[in-house]
């Protein structure tokens, strides 16, 4: 008799090195990214609010708080672009939590992937919508009479300033929605969180008008600071201090919740 013999499989590695993440994570970008043509609803949604928001605070609130619609808008404008970055790391939890709950990220688990790909392949599909996002307001505003009055350097100093912040703070959404039960119980914890954050800040109007305790509070909100750096760059004025503190801020969300993000990803998948 002849023996037959089996080669037995070969186990997967346990550990993914890190040109294969890198791939990885821009094969699952692109996954998030490529969805936009099979759900154009969500570039829709992407691209109206920040539109609505421009129009209903220049032309309902500009006069009343700015004198003219135009002189509000040239001062409301970067602070509308950071407070859509900022909600719209609200999409970057809801995607995640939707992704988990509906099992998506367990039929990634059976893949022979690293397990951090799905989380950054997500951040990073939603910063490249938040430049999408950036240049679709700007360029909107800048139909209605927003002037740049700095240089296109500041522009782009703007731009790489606002993705720094967002993407840390992102890390806070994405800890909420990898602790929530559900999308909808995401959206409301972080709108709850990023809305009192934003309007007590000087993004929208003038911290000197707020009662004394609230602008004390607005002082070292960290919004402020980046809404006051964007509008240094964009439109002059003051730039190194409040680049620094918002950069300091952006540190101390990445290091804070960060780690936190990623222990709990790895403990619930």
């Amino acid at each position: 008799m002849t023996a037959l013999t089996v080669d037995s499989p070969v186990p997967p590695a346990k550990r993914v090195g890190p040109i294969a993440t890198l791939q990885q994570t821009l094969t699952l970008a692109w996954r998030s990214l490529v969805q936009i043509k099979h759900n154009p609803w969500e570039l829709l949604d992407l691209s109206i609010q920040p539109i609505m928001f421009l129009l209903l605070f220049t032309y309902v609130f500009g006069t009343a708080i700015s004198g003219s619609t135009g002189d509000y808008l040239q001062f409301a404008l970067p602070g509308l672009l950071v407070q859509n970055a900022l909600f719209y790391t609200l999409s970057t939890a809801i995607g995640l939590n939707t992704d988990i709950t509906k099992g998506v990220f367990d039929r990634l688990r059976s893949l022979p992937i690293s397990r951090l790909a799905p989380l950054a392949g997500r951040i990073l599909a939603d910063t490249f919508k938040q430049v999408w996002a950036f240049a679709l307001l700007v360029g909107f505003g800048m139909i209605l009479g927003f002037r740049i009055t700095t240089s296109f350097a500041g522009l782009l100093g703007a731009l790489a300033l606002l993705v720094v912040v967002s993407l840390a703070m992102s890390w806070m959404s994405v800890l909420i929605g990898l602790k929530a039960s559900s999308p909808e119980k995401v959206q409301m914890i972080a709108f709850s969180t990023m809305m009192p954050l934003t309007f007590t800040s000087s993004a929208l109007v003038p911290s000197q008008t707020f009662p004394g305790w609230l602008k004390a509070w607005s002082d070292v909100n960290p919004v402020t600071h980046l809404a006051d750096a964007i509008r240094g760059l964009m439109i002059g004025g003051d730039v190194a201090s409040p680049v620094l503190v918002s950069l300091l801020w952006a540190a101390g969300f990445a290091l804070v919740f960060a780690p936190l993000a990623v222990t709990v990803f790895r403990s619930r998948i």
